[in-house]
């Protein structure tokens, strides 16, 4: 992946690689972290809350990282985020239906005290 960070990210790269590390490699990790965040179906802004919290990286860095892998992977990310789209929508039904069937019993209890 080719990606080149505008002056204010090549700044927070300067700042962000203390041990000398290249712009590539710290960029190769972020690239790495966020295919993490993928594995554990994250949204894009859930990822950058993530290694912002847990690897100390700037959610404008994650947020370009990602940006560049979406275009280099459009299809991958168009089926990723549909498929995240009917994960939570079967996640709000099922919650739905968990708590009729909690209210359905508690009134089936609550009618035969």
């Amino acid at each position: 992946m080719t990606l080149w960070p505008s002056r204010s990210g090549t700044e927070q790269l300067d700042g962000a690689m203390e041990d000398g590390s290249s712009p590539a490699s710290y960029i190769r990790l972020v690239h790495r972290l966020i295919e993490e965040c993928i594995l554990f179906n994250m949204s894009k802004e859930e990822c950058m809350e993530a290694l912002s919290k847990h690897a100390n990286i700037k959610p404008v860095i994650t947020s370009t990282v990602w940006k560049e892998l979406e275009k280099e992977n459009k299809e991958f990310f168009e089926a990723y985020t549909r498929n995240r789209a009917e994960r939570a929508s079967e996640t709000e039904t099922e919650t739905r239906r968990r708590i009729h069937n909690v209210v359905s019993e508690s009134s089936s209890s609550s009618h035969g005290v």
